[in-house]
Order: C-alpha cells, then sequence, then structure tokens
C-alpha cells in the first residue's frame, strides 16, 4: 500500500473547493459528514449543501426530514456565487422535487466536475431514496455527472435488474449502466462478500478498467460510499485524472477501511477511519 503523506496546495496557487450535496447522519459516519472528512482528509477544501436531516446512528436510520426545497436552492446559490467550486459531489437527495432543483443549479453553475453517489439504502439496510425519485435522479441528474459510484444494489435499481451474486453477472451490468448518460461509471463489487478481493469496474464508453482492493474483514463500513465518492471528487478538483483519482479514492477508502477498528464507535456498523495519517494524500 503507498504511503500517505500530508498535501497542500501550492503557494500561489488556489485551494481545490469540493461541494458536497447529501443528507446529514447525526452518528456522524457517512453523509455531509463522511464528505466533509474525506474531501478534508484527500487535501481539498469542503463546502455543503444539506439536502436532509436524518435521525441515524450505527444501527439504521429512524427518521428522515427533507429540507424545504426553498432552503436547498437558497443553500446552492450561497456556495455558488462565492466559492470557487471545482467539482460538485452528489450524495442523499430523497425527493424529486430536490434532485430537480440540484440538476437545474448544476445547469447554471456549470462546476468542472460532478460525482454523483446514487444513494439508495444505507448500510444498514434501510431506504434513503424513495422510489418515486430514481426515474427523476435517471433522467434529470445522471445524465450531466462525470462519474455516478454506484453499489451492486444500486446499480441493479438504476437499470430494473437482479442484484448480481457473482462477477459474471456484474459484467452483464456494462451495458445498461452505460445507456444511463454518465460520461463514466464505477460499478462497486464490495457486496460480494464471498469473493477475497472487493473489485470494482470503472465503465467508460469503450473501455473497462478493473480495481481489484483486498477484502478487509470488519463490521465497521458505515459510510464507505461517500467517503469512495467524495475522496474521487477530491482528487478530480485538485487536477488529477478520471482514472487516477479513481485509484488514490480506491487507496484511501482501503486504508480508511484498513484503519477502521482502530475506531470503537457505536454498537453497530461502525465509521470507516478517515483521519488514519493526519489529513492526508495519496501518493
Amino acid at each position: 500500500m503507498s504511503n500517505i503523506t500530508a498535501t497542500r496546495p501550492m503557494q500561489g496557487s488556489s485551494t481545490p473547493i469540493v461541494l458536497t450535496i447529501a443528507g446529514s447522519d447525526s452518528g456522524g459516519g457517512a453523509g455531509i459528514q463522511a464528505d466533509i472528512k474525506a474531501i478534508s482528509a484527500t487535501g481539498s477544501y469542503a463546502c455543503s449543501v444539506i439536502t436532509a436531516i436524518t435521525a441515524q446512528n450505527t444501527l439504521g436510520v429512524s427518521a428522515i426530514f427533507p429540507i424545504p426545497l426553498e432552503h436547498v436552492e437558497k443553500q446552492l446559490d450561497a456556495v455558488f456565487t462565492d466559492l470557487n467550486v471545482v467539482a460538485v459531489k452528489v450524495g442523499m437527495l430523497a425527493d424529486c422535487d430536490i434532485i430537480k432543483i440540484v440538476a437545474a443549479k448544476i445547469k447554471q453553475y456549470q462546476p468542472a466536475f460532478l460525482v454523483v453517489d446514487p444513494v439508495m439504502v444505507a448500510t444498514s439496510g434501510d431506504l434513503l431514496l424513495q422510489t418515486s425519485a430514481i426515474n427523476t435522479l435517471k433522467s434529470e441528474l445522471l445524465p450531466l455527472a462525470d462519474l455516478i459510484t454506484p453499489n451492486l444494489p444500486e446499480g441493479a435499481a438504476l437499470i430494473d435488474c437482479e442484484v448480481p451474486d457473482n462477477e459474471d453477472s456484474m459484467a452483464t451490468m456494462i451495458a445498461g449502466l452505460r445507456q444511463l448518460g454518465a460520461t463514466a461509471v464505477l460499478l462497486k463489487g464490495g457486496h460480494l462478500e464471498q469473493d477475497e478481493n472487493s473489485n470494482d469496474l470503472l465503465i467508460l464508453s469503450e473501455q473497462v478498467h478493473h480495481f481489484a482492493a483486498k477484502r478487509i474483514n470488519t463490521r465497521n463500513t458505515h459510510g464507505t460510499g461517500c467517503t469512495l465518492s467524495s475522496a474521487i471528487a477530491s482528487y478530480l478538483a485538485q487536477g488529477r485524472e478520471l482514472l487516477e483519482a479513481v485509484r488514490l479514492g480506491k487507496q484511501y477508502i482501503s486504508q480508511a477501511i484498513a484503519h477502521a477498528d482502530e475506531l470503537a464507535i457505536g454498537k453497530g456498523h461502525g465509521p470507516v477511519n478517515h483521519f488514519f495519517s493526519g489529513h492526508a494524500d495519496v501518493r
């Protein structure tokens, strides 16, 4: 595994700014809280727009309160009209109207990079996206994305197929995922728990790249998807090419999971260790 060393923007250069648009996790392990930690730990500046407030801990989600649409819009305008947002990471959006306003603001302000983590199900199994909103997500937001990062259940929901139970059936999703309209799709294979490695597919228009990481035996995996997508957005904001940003993001999340058991947080699925080596960049 690569060494982790502190990183700062070059003297005289602007700080790479990443906006996360997502829900708040009161337990601190996923959502906005995980995004801000991952963006900060990988060397960028994090700002945020909160779309929903969840009552959530390591055991599950007990309530979701969508932020009023007018206030979501005001948050977006406040950030975009002042800060030089280079990359945007989108997570939990909760309903159709919020998806539509986020898509409209992305079109209006045109950040350089858009990474969408189509959050639908929490680690605990709780539904985080209304079923009726999936079609709106597909039609309004995903075609704007430079990268979407579904896990296997999310990918299956997006293209209406069975959830794969092996790598061969995972590969059959490639054509359907390309039709969603995003520039690239990172299909995460972490749910294939019987496999020794956690293998992901980076699906481009004409190529597929494989990323393999040793599977780590821990129950502390809360917020892995949020963390990975935020790290990738952070590296894109710093000027990395997509393939390199995904590689670095994968290395970062692998280390964060490997160090997760150093934390003792909650009674259920604990969080990954975002700051396993201070404010860091993977080299």
